[in-house]
Order: structure tokens, then sequence, then C-alpha cells
């Protein structure tokens, strides 16, 4: 397995290049530095490509790397432009003293390091597609987007028929990188989950602890504990597949961390000029977020709120009581019409509670969202940083973000009351599995802060100064310890939480049982030299048919898990096999273009997103259908009954 992830090395330097040099070269002109300037790198490349994608979709520009790398240096010209037009300023540096600079870097190399092995030690298999429902729109769409030249968020959807927003920022990028390194599309994607989960994710999560406390020791303990919880990043790529979620999740203590720091460009700038410089991150960020995925931007406002209230409680007396409590009642205000406007912009609520409230509570103090075994060691950090959070002012506000994503967790896993299901969760579609995922979001800060003050502890204990570089790196070193055993020790099977069961093994892994089973692959794989190209092949979709379009480049319809819910569809998922008795069927073919092949991977099954369709299987011995080619128990089977 390592000498296979250690083969796509290449695609991991491109996709590295293309998520970090853009952001870094743009943000490095407004002055950001150190750890500050490659933590907020995806921000601007991230929101760049989708908003490119946007112009390009809107335009008729076809998406490829040429055309994306001109519109990109065109964008880094004019954020240099404007930063100088604003006065050039570095509002923040990585180190606050010479002595401490080795601490970051090498605590952002231990954690990197230990998020690879966690992540490519789940996939497995650096080719391997995730055999889950959401993988299938995910994969078709990349294809989609190679196949028209088109990555805009208005339009990726039409791979599956529809004319409505997707945010498609991750497939824009994921697409770009296929097309510089001609690798394949599971394997990017692969690589790019690594991305997000060990590069932008530890950067982020650094330097958010870094702006709360100003530590650069704190900093260093987060990078390295960021994928101490199976909840984020790991979590992500194991339920759904849910690879937008996965990127905003990661692009979001950056996101914090950069607005956090906006007071500092203040000092001794005209008022005008950081009000602008300001509006401008903001709108990066926001740009980032929502063109990911939109719902990202509800905690990270959350957080923010939150911070800026008790800044304005902090100032009140400066800027007068009245001011401070119109700007604070404005911020949450604006908060919840978003929210509103977000939770009623989808689908609404599509999970049911799961635990009881004093479970619940547990769940949230010991880290075991969504039934993953209590993070007992992570958790007592967390206390520890949790009370020394609220023993100091300026950290009390983070307690209190602390507990607005808990009560989050709390509202999905254990109130039913519909109001909150479909007004507070469903920007989420109250699915549990995407709001565990902000916990370590507000956890790993807490927890690094809690390794900072037990540091602290043993230093006063044996007499010596914490800030000594020996005291540090021991403490440093003890984190690593933690979370080696950590990853060696935790078992990270993904839990089914209306079900109370585990997987047994890795999602990615393609075994005879699989959505996706290694015959169906193969099958799908080579349909291209087996049918004409313009042939349209029909089958049950949630057999893992319906990733055929992306592994094959053919029309294989449906090109989502789901069925169409037309009555034609209807009579061929009961009544295909049985076309030379049943006339209806040749209608309900021609309903569909009338389809010349149809794929049987058997009669499918029972779950969530799954179905059966004895129509469409069991073609042998049947008249108005001819074998093509079996490969294992699955086939392909070429429909001559309604032949014209």
């Amino acid at each position: 397995m390592i000498l296979d992830w250690l083969g796509q090395t290449p695609i991991l330097l491109a996709s590295l290049l293309v998520v970090f040099v853009p952001g870094t070269v743009a943000m490095f002109g407004a002055g950001l530095r150190g750890l500050a300037l490659f933590a907020t790198a995806p921000l601007f490349t991230v929101a760049a490509t989708a908003v490119i994608a946007v112009a390009f979709g809107a335009v008729g520009i076809g998406w490829s790397p040429l055309s994306w790398g001109i519109a990109v240096l065109l964008l880094i010209a004019v954020s240099w432009a404007i930063s100088w037009a604003l006065g050039h300023r570095i509002p923040w540096s990585s180190s606050a003293t010479t002595g401490r600079r080795w601490i970051i870097p090498v605590a952002l190399a231990l954690g990197i390091v230990i998020a690879i092995w966690r992540l490519a030690g789940y996939i497995s298999d650096p080719s391997g597609i995730s055999q889950t429902n959401d993988a299938v729109f995910h994969m078709n769409a990349i294809r989609f987007i190679l196949e028209t030249s088109d990555a805009s968020s208005m339009h990726v959807n039409a791979v599956i028929g529809g004319q409505s927003f997707y945010p498609a920022a991750w497939h824009g990028v994921v697409s770009l990188i296929v097309m510089i390194t001609g690798a394949e599309i599971p394997v990017t994607a692969n690589i790019v989950s690594v991305v997000i989960g060990a590069f932008i994710w530890p950067l982020g999560i650094a330097w958010l602890a870094r702006t709360l406390t100003g530590s650069d020791s704190v900093a260093g303990y987060a990078a390295v504990l960021s994928s101490a919880l199976q909840t984020f990043p790991l979590l992500m790529f194991q339920w759904g597949v849910l690879f937008p979620n996965a990127l905003s999740i990661a692009l979001i203590p950056a996101g914090v961390a950069l607005v956090m720091s906006l007071p500092r460009w203040s000092v001794g700038a005209k008022p005008w000029q950081a009000v602008v410089r300001g509006a401008l991150l903001i709108l990066v960020t926001m740009g980032a977020l929502l063109l990911s995925q939109p719902a990202a931007i509800l905690p990270w406002a959350a957080i923010l709120v939150t911070w800026l209230t008790f800044r304005l409680v902090d100032r009140a007396a400066m800027i007068g009581p009245a001011r401070a409590a119109a700007l604070g009642v404005i911020a949450w205000l604006a908060l919840i019409a978003t929210w509103l406007f977000l939770a009623n912009g989808t689908s609404g609520s599509h999970w049911p509670p799961f635990r009881g409230k004093l479970e619940v509570a547990f769940d949230v103090l010991l880290n075991g969202h969504v039934l993953v075994p209590f993070a007992f060691g992570i958790s007592v950090l967390m206390i520890i940083g949790l009370v020394i959070a609220l023993r100091h002012g300026r950290l009390r506000w983070f307690a209190v973000a602390w507990l607005g994503i808990s009560l989050l967790y709390v509202m999905v896993a254990a109130i039913g009351n519909p109001f909150i299901r479909a007004e507070i969760l469903g920007a989420w579609y109250a699915d549990p599995y995407r709001i565990a995922a902000l916990a370590p979001i507000v956890v790993i800060p807490l927890a690094a802060i809690g390794v900072d003050g037990i540091a602290h502890a043993i230093a006063r204990l044996v007499h010596r100064s914490p800030s000594t570089s020996a005291a540090r790196l021991l403490a440093l070193g003890g984190t690593a310890v933690f979370m080696i055993v950590l990853v060696l020790l935790r078992p990270v099977a993904m839990p089914a939480v209306l079900e109370g069961t585990y997987d047994r093994e890795s999602r990615y892994l393609a075994m005879a049982d699989a959505y996706l089973n290694p015959d169906e692959r193969a099958l799908l794989e080579s349909l291209d030299e087996l049918v004409d190209a313009d042939a349209r092949i029909i089958g049950n979709p949630s057999t893992g048919t319906a990733f055929g379009y992306f592994l094959s480049g053919l029309d294989v319809y449906p090109r989502t898990w789901s069925p169409p819910t037309s009555g034609a569809w209807t009579i061929l998922a009961a009544d295909l096999r049985d076309v030379a008795e049943e006339p209806q069927v040749c209608e309900a073919l021609a309903a569909y273009d009338d389809p010349e092949y149809v794929l049987d991977f058997g009669i499918g099954e029972q779950g969530p997103g799954r179905y059966q369709m004895p129509g469409m299987t069991d073609f042998a011995g049947q008249d108005g259908f001819e074998l093509v080619v079996q490969e294992g128990t699955v086939s392909l089977w070429r429909i001559t009954a309604c032949a014209q």
C-alpha cells in the first residue's frame, strides 16, 4: 500500500501547486506572511477557481488549465494592485521571536505526516472509489466537466439533467488536476482528499489556535492534534462521500482566523482603507465557503458573531454602549436571516433524532459524536482547555463558541421538534454526520490550549520556565507520541447511527459484496470497447451501474444513485426483462431515447438510496435480449425486442 501511495507523489505535488500557489502569491501581495500566508492561500485559490468557472460558463469560455491559469494570474494582479492602493501592510508574522521559529514548521510536519497516515490508511488503495451514494454524482460530475469544458456551479448539475445551482468548487479543482496530470478521476479525488485533510485543515486549525492565543506553542500542538478526531477530517471521506463538505469545513478555521486578524490592518491605516481591505478579504472567504458548500458559511459566521459580541462588550465604553449594542444586534439579525435563508433553500430535514438527551451530553463531552468510540484522551485535553478559556477573559468567547457548536449536535441527535429540524438544522438536511464534523473546529484548539496548560503546570512543578526550548520540545514530543499511539490503536470504523452498526471495512475497498465490486468496475471500464460511442446504456443505478458514465465516458443512464421517478421508469424497473410479453415496455424505453443496452448487476438491495428492480436482472433465456459480455456474475445485454 505504501508504494502505491508513494507512486502518486507527482499527483500530490501537482495538487498542492494548484491549491496553494495562486493563493500564496495573492495573499503575499496582500501582506500576509508565515503561517497566515499558507493557511489563507486555499481560501483565495478555491474562491478564485469557483468564480472563474462561473464566469467562464456564463460567457462560453472553455474550462482548461490554460484558461484557468490566465484568469487566475489576472486576479492575482488585481489583488496586488488593490493591496498597494490600500497601503501595503503585514498584519501578522508566524513567529513572535527568532527562538520560536522552529515550533510551527516542525509541528506542521508532524501533523501532516500523521494526517496522511490516517487518511491513506483508511482509503487504502489510491485508485479506490468510495462505495457510497454521493460518490456517484461527484465522480460523474468530474467526467461531465472534462467532456463539456464547463465547471460552473450554475451548470454542473446538468450531469443529472438538473438546472439549479450546485457548489462546484471541489469539482473545479479536481478537474484541473486531472487535466494537468492525466491521472484517473478516482486517484485525483483521493489525492485531493489528502490535500484537504492533511494540508489545508492542519494549517487552518494551527493558525486559528495561534490567532486565539498568540502562542506559537499552542499553534504547534493544534497542528499535531489536527487529525485526532474521527469526526473531521476522516468522517467526511467515510460518510456520503461528502467531498464538498470536507473542503468547506477545512477552510473554516482559516476563514475565522482571517477575520479575527482584520483589526491588525487598521493600525495606522485610514478608516476607509481598513474597511475596504477587510470587506475584500471577507468576500474572498465567503466566496470560498459558499462555492464549496454553502452550509459552511453558518458555523463560520456564528463563531465570528460570537467573537464580535464579546469584543463589542469589551469595547462598549470606548465606542459607546448604544453603538456597541446596535452593532451586536445587526450582526445577530444578519446571522439569523442568513441561517433561515439557507435552511429553507434545501430539501429540508431528512434525518430523525437517534440519541437520548443524557447520552448526547456524554457524546459531546467525550467526543463520541455519531456513535464513534469516546475519545477520552482528546476530551480530557479539551475540558482542561475549556477551564482555561473560562478563566481567561480573552478566550471566554471561544468556550461559548464550543457550546454553540455542541448545541447544534445536541439538537440534531436528540431533539425531534419539526421547527428545529427544518429551520435550524435544514441547511445540513438535519444530517448528524455533517454537523458532527463541525466539532473539531472548536475542540482541537481547546485541546491544544489544554496541552499548553499541562505543560505550564509541569514546568512550574519542576521550577522551570515553560517557554524554554527544551520544555516546548518535550510538550510537542509528548503530543506527537499521543497521536501516534492514537492512530495505531484507535478504530475508525464508520458508524451507522440509525442501525447502531459499524462498517466491517473501509468504504473504499471493492469487495465481492460492495456497491461497486471488482467485476462491475471491470465491466464498466471496458464499455467503450464493447459498444458504440453514441449508444445509451441503462441499468439499476443503485447497484453501481450509475458509475458507468465516469468510468467509461459513455451514456450510461441514470448518472446518479437514485432512479427517475417517472411512470416509464417504474415500468422498466418492474418489467424490462418481460419486454417480449409486455408491449408497454417498448413505449417506456422510447421515453428514454430507446437505449440499446442494459446492464445486469443483480436485483439490487433495500436500504437508504438503494432500490430493488426485478425487471433489470435475469435476462438469460428471455426473448428480446442478446448477451454481449459477462464479467463474473454481472453482464451487459443488447435490447433487441424493440429494434426499429
